[in-house]
């Protein structure tokens, strides 16, 4: 079984971004770490520097994997070194903890779309969403970080695994021209996850590091309702963009929109807006609309936290007809006026990450 020297003495004939100065003291490196087969190392970089590195990124990779007993390599991207194991506490009655967090390469803005409920069609959102910065000219793809109910292969209409390349890294799914990921192409479709939150939060670190996500403008991951372990690794392991929540007009659903704007905050995560889907029904038949749930809960919402209102999605069949079928709106009905308000709502956003809050560093968790 390799150890740790064993990659430092293998990193060591390698050279740094200028050619010249050895890897070992151009100061890239941030940590090491081996687990069984799989090496783990991480490289120190400026988030500017995230693509003109990859080939050092590349070749580190590659050197790890010569080693004999490494069958598998993970080199991340880190904007902030690793606390040392001797430094000193910082004062005071409140024990804090800075996370690195790791950037994809090939990936340009990472966005979460989150609920604090279930049944406010999040991912209906989330799908048709992606689908419209497609569009929008933006290199996309999806990641279904719903563990426990995953939902994308559904509105996808998508079957089938993911293949696994040389290298043992994933190859994501094409759903109309987008890339798609979820728990739900590795296992039985009522299969149950009965899973406790380590594992959890492995798959998805798994699924966002060993997954070939090539060059994308967005990466729209598709969160679980609630405001749990899988919200806090992904606003602790990755530098997010930004969240986008969704939620529906009644007071019930606000209360639990207001604590996932909440916990993004609390994690400095920058809401880039709220969405009020099922904002009102109109009747196929005759036009007629009803506020079934009330109306403008959440615009009234996001102008009373001070946060972007993105627009109003209907409660619509057409919308949950073609969202069963697996044939969501944008893709298949592109000119109907229910894609037109994804449109929309992509713009929106498409805006505020080219105009908006720039990226955060790592959070810091604050235990009382």
């Amino acid at each position: 079984m390799a150890n740790e020297q064993d990659l430092r003495n293998a990193l060591s004939l390698l050279k740094g971004p200028d050619g010249k100065t050895p890897f070992l003291r151009s100061g890239l490196l941030g940590g090491i770490s081996i687990q069984g087969d799989k090496a783990y190392v991480s490289l120190v970089v400026d988030e500017a520097q995230a693509k003109t590195i990859e080939p050092v990124r590349a070749a580190v990779e590659a050197t790890l994997l010569s080693v004999k007993g490494i069958d598998k390599a993970l080199v991340t991207l880190t904007s902030e070194r690793p606390a040392q194991p001797n430094a000193p506490a910082a004062p005071g009655p409140r024990a804090q903890a800075a996370t690195a967090k790791a950037m994809i390469p090939g990936v340009k803005h990472i966005v979460a779309v989150a609920s604090g409920k279930g049944g406010v069609g999040k991912s209906t959102v989330s799908t048709n969403l992606a689908l419209a910065l497609s569009k929008l000219g933006m290199k996309v793809g999806i990641l279904d970080a719903d563990i426990y109910g995953p939902s994308l292969p559904k509105l996808f209409g998508i079957t089938g695994r993911p293949t696994i390349d040389e290298n043992k890294i994933m190859q994501p799914l094409d759903g109309y021209g987008i890339k798609v990921m979820s728990i739900g192409f590795l296992i039985e479709e009522e299969t149950p996850m009965i899973w406790r939150g380590p594992m959890v939060m492995s798959a998805l670190q798994q699924m966002m590091r060993e997954v070939n996500w090539g060059t994308l403008d967005v990466l729209i991951v598709d969160m679980p309702p609630g405001t749990g372990d899988a919200q806090l690794t992904m606003a602790q392991s990755v530098t997010l963009a930004g969240a986008v929540i969704v939620s529906t007009p009644q007071d019930l659903a606000l209360l639990d929109a207001r604590r996932g704007v909440s916990m993004f905050k609390r994690v400095e995560v920058p809401i880039l807006g709220i969405v009020e889907n099922m904002s009102y029904f109109l009747c196929p038949e005759c036009g007629t609309r009803s506020d079934i749930f009330g109306h403008g809960g959440a615009r009234h919402e996001a102008e009373r936290l001070g946060v972007p209102f993105l627009g109003e999605v209907p409660l619509h069949i057409d919308i949950r007809e073609r969202s069963d079928a697996g044939t969501p709106v944008v893709a298949t009905a592109p000119d109907s006026a229910h894609a037109k308000i994804f449109l929309g709502l992509a713009e929106a956003l498409k805006t505020r990450l080219e105009t908006g809050a720039p990226a955060r560093q790592g959070p810091k968790i604050i235990i009382e």
